[in-house]
């Protein structure tokens, strides 16, 4: 008889389940900061439920604090740009019915993809987005509760090194796909790109930047598939070696927040 920690399904909850205990807490310190703000407790779960964006919520609520609400609402567009492309790669795991779109559009976040990602293609692709996404939205939520009711206990989750659990995370689920050399080659210059970028541009631009890599591997393999008279590749190919690795193991790579 087969349990649930030896089904795929049941290892994906278990690791998601790691990574939810971390977002509970930073979630926990969200709400408690949102109040401390001033900002009305109903008002800072509703963001959580209906915008759900992890660290654009604390600098929306730090820029709406000041005084600045449009800036809060084009700097929350700007930091979660990334999603664009997220979209793209998930678009077939996600279901082609319009509420499914929708729905999985707001559960979208860095872990929820990453998880996604760590699977072949498919069905085992399609229940790790959802499994990973439904959960990760409820820990946030609970973690949001929770610190609106505790007022200011929760504090900084960078006192506790909690923002440091989610990009942790990331990096453990997606070590495997650097095995392919290409692979490596457009990260390190992203990672690159980025980090020169930082100080001079707004926060979440060099983030946007560091996405010029992939596109540019994207458009090679392309060129390549063209050249040979083939169809192009699927882009989550390195994903896909990846996921064929992990579930030869029996389960996910054990590893989020920006968040959401």
């Amino acid at each position: 008889m087969r349990t649930i920690q030896r089904t795929p399904d049941g290892a994906i909850v278990r690791d998601v389940a790691a990574i939810g205990a971390a977002m509970v807490a930073v979630g926990a310190s969200f709400g408690a900061v949102a109040v401390a703000a001033g900002v009305p407790a109903w008002a800072a779960v509703t963001m959580s439920v209906l915008v759900y964006a992890g660290g654009a919520q604390f600098m929306a609520v730090g820029l709406v604090a000041a005084g600045s609400p449009l800036a809060a609402v084009l700097a929350g567009l700007l930091l979660n740009a990334r999603h664009l492309p997220f979209g793209l790669t998930l678009a077939d795991s996600i279901g082609r019915p319009v509420w499914r779109r929708l729905l999985g559009s707001h559960l979208m976040t860095d872990e929820a993809t990453a998880f996604a990602l760590a699977r072949p293609a498919g069905a085992a692709r399609r229940r790790a987005f959802w499994l990973a996404g439904v959960l990760l939205f409820l820990a946030w939520n609970l973690g949001t509760v929770l610190g609106v009711l505790a007022g200011g206990v929760a504090g900084d989750p960078a006192a506790l090194g909690l923002d440091a659990a989610f990009p942790a995370g990331l990096i453990a689920l997606l070590m495997p796909t650097l095995r392919d050399r290409d692979t490596r080659r457009v990260a390190l210059a992203g990672a690159v790109l980025a980090v020169l970028a930082t100080p001079l541009l707004p926060a979440g631009l060099p983030v946007l930047l560091a996405l010029a890599g992939p596109a540019v591997l994207a458009l090679r393999n392309a060129r390549r598939a063209a050249a040979a008279g083939r169809p192009a590749p699927d882009t989550g190919g390195p994903h896909d070696e990846a996921a064929e690795a992990v579930t030869t193991a029996g389960r996910p790579v054990r590893g989020k927040g920006e968040s959401c």
